[in-house]
């Protein structure tokens, strides 16, 4: 391979500005259609959850696009580039969590009628666990979203020369945008149409870098030497940064965190028109989650292969390593007007995707456990206005977040992990409702507390003191045919920090678990905190919950034994035939003041199937407006 020398900063053509302005030209064009559409349809319900009547095939890509945002696209490449194809593993993390979601938390939140999972805490708990878990969630969504915003402009910015605070600012605008015109539609479809161009822009990646690189089976030698198939490592250390465990287990935990308790995902698995469709829509997810996982980790097999003797990271081409896939984008379509525009499309859908979704959910969140619950009596009308309000709000402020991110310097991979350090105790506090009948409010409210504070001590006191480099030290990356400025050639394998010798005790244990861990802390900590102070303050009679609020999840593993399994139950009533709210739940239903007609018909339906909401021919519970029901 001949020399590489340091190249120039190139920039868009005229092209590429042509296909980049076209991604935003469709996605505000998809906000404007559903605002005509749609506008004699000025419910809030219709605006934030699309009416409950969207089918599996849009959320299904929505749920993917969502799910693979930017700092994906162009931070996973640079992952297997650096540390090898074992980030492949995460399909199986991917699987795992798809599963969990689909069978034990979309279920309880579908049939309970709810816009809001934290409406869920409330009716399970009370106000005081909703409200804690509502603020916890717009401030870590609102810091998380901004970064989003933030990163890929900056690596883009570095290396194409695109404007930074231009991106960064129409990113918001459009976002904003049909988000407040078109609402959750507008989300969902706009999604559907970021997927296909994130695909796309992979694609021609691939086909692009294989085709200069020799074909498949050179780039999949090159990597055999390199040593970036070795995926398969079974060493059970946890601080280890990826081995099969890590991100198996710990990527499980990490992405069910994210995925199976967040807003962002069940407001439009609730927002299909059955529980059949939004099981469906998670599964197909699935196979999107799958194709861009592999996508990404070629593209990154195939980065290697283009530059094994020359890194550019190394040879200090660009300054960080997610800057390694545009730069690559850039290297190889040099001479191709356009297809630069296409991959930047590819990076920014992801991005769009992303903020647009997180908008729209703490939209709904604030509109639903805040707002309504200080204006019961809200109009149609204004309740609609109001949603859109917090649509322009909460854009402003994620784009505000976004311009405060590029002062936090080194800190912002600090902040990306603040939303797995946030999803773990969120993750243990609904696990701790929907599985353990036996949890209270109390127990809950501890439980989050100690998640959080453990989840935080140990993420914060990894960044103070990494890991030691031998459990995260990049593979070989040469620099032996580059053409460097001072003319130097060099092999290295990136000099590691020198350890600092006044490291406490914990730096080299605690403070060095893998960073996937950090979710799964949370988790167990909020999970096994809670369940002592609920035993230690009186723990929660299961005959006083709604069945519709708790998933039996001994069923499957009790079946030989009914008098075992309702012993698991815990004085649960799943197998009543019939619910007489004013004898069997007097407490309950005194209790939840924001329980409504709606809630009540829902757990009908969880217990008497003759009910209208449910479809014995499909099995399968369908949303319906509060008038059929009645």
């Amino acid at each position: 391979m001949s020399n590489f020398v340091a190249p120039e900063t190139k920039t868009f053509a005229a092209w590429d500005y042509v296909v980049f302005a076209a991604l935003f030209l469709v996605c505000a064009s998809i906000g404007v259609f559903f605002a005509i559409k749609e506008r004699k349809k000025k419910t809030s319900k219709e605006f934030l959850v699309g009416g409950k009547q969207m089918t599996c095939g849009p959320i299904a890509f929505s749920l993917t696009s969502s799910f693979m945002s930017a700092v994906t696209i162009l931070g996973a490449p640079s992952e297997v580039y650096r540390y090898g194809a074992s980030f492949v593993l995460f399909f199986l993390s991917y699987t795992l969590v798809i599963i969990f979601t689909a069978e034990l938390f979309l279920p309880v939140f579908y049939r309970s009628g709810i816009t809001s999972t934290y409406e869920y805490l409330e009716l399970r708990f009370n106000k005081i666990v909703r409200l804690a878990a509502t603020l916890i969630y717009i401030l870590q969504t609102i810091l998380y979203t901004g970064i989003v915003v933030y990163a890929p402009s900056l690596a883009l910015n570095q290396v194409t020369g695109f404007d930074l605070w231009g991106s960064v600012t129409a990113t918001g605008i459009i976002c904003t945008f049909y988000c407040t015109l078109g609402g959750l539609k507008a989300v969902v479809w706009t999604d559907a149409f970021q997927m296909i161009v994130m695909v796309a822009g992979f694609v021609a990646v691939l086909i692009r870098g294989t085709a200069l690189n020799g074909g498949l089976i050179k780039i999949w030698e090159d990597a055999n030497e390199g040593s970036r198939l070795n995926i398969l490592d079974f060493n059970v250390d946890p601080l280890r940064r990826h081995t099969v465990w890590t991100i198996v287990i710990g990527g499980t935990f990490t992405w069910l965190g994210l995925y199976g308790v967040n807003q962002s995902t069940m407001q439009r698995c609730i927002s299909c028109k059955s529980e059949k469709h939004a099981k469906l829509a998670l599964y197909l997810n699935l196979l999107g989650l799958w194709t861009v996982l592999v996508c990404a980790v070629f593209c990154g097999l195939v980065m290697y292969a283009h530059y094994k003797s020359c890194d550019p990271w190394t040879a200090e081409f660009i300054s960080a390593p997610d800057q390694l896939m545009p730069y690559f984008v850039m290297d190889i379509f040099s001479s191709m007007a356009g297809v630069p525009g296409l991959f930047v499309a590819c990076a920014f859908s992801g991005t769009l995707s992303t903020v647009a979704a997180s908008i729209n959910a703490l939209a709904t969140v604030t509109f639903e456990d805040l707002v309504k619950k200080g204006f019961p009596n809200l109009s149609d009308k204004m309740s609609t206005w109001i949603s859109k309000g917090l649509c322009i709000l909460y854009g402003i402020l994620c784009t505000s977040m976004a311009v405060a991110a590029s002062q936090l310097g080194g800190v912002v991979q600090a902040s990306l992990s603040i939303h797995g350090m946030c999803g773990g105790p969120m993750l243990g506090l609904f696990t701790l409702g929907i599985v353990f009948p036996c949890a209270n409010w109390k127990g809950a409210i501890g439980g989050l507390l100690a998640g959080i504070t453990l989840a935080f001590w140990t993420g914060i006191g990894s960044f103070l003191y990494p890991a030691p480099p031998t459990k995260s030290i990049p593979l070989q990356l040469s620099t032996l045919n580059c053409t460097l400025a001072n003319s130097t050639e060099m092999l290295t394998t990136t000099a590691a920090p020198t350890v600092a010798p006044d490291r406490p005790l914990l730096a080299d244990t605690w403070y060095s678990l893998s960073y996937l861990y950090f979710s799964a802390i949370g988790c167990l900590g909020c999970a096994i905190t809670g369940l002592l102070i609920s035993f230690i303050t009186g723990p929660h009679k299961g005959e006083d919950i709604p069945p519709v609020l708790i998933k039996p999840v001994c069923n499957p593993f009790c079946f030989w034994s009914k008098r075992l399994k309702t012993l698991l139950w815990c004085g649960v009533q799943h197998d009543s035939q019939e619910v007489d709210f004013g004898k069997n739940l007097p407490e309950v239903m005194a209790n939840k003041t924001g329980t409504n007609d709606t809630f009540k018909n829902n757990i009908i339906n969880e217990n008497k199937c003759q009910f209208p909401g449910y479809n014995p021919e499909e099995k399968s519970y369908t949303n319906m407006s509060r008038e059929s029901r009645l």
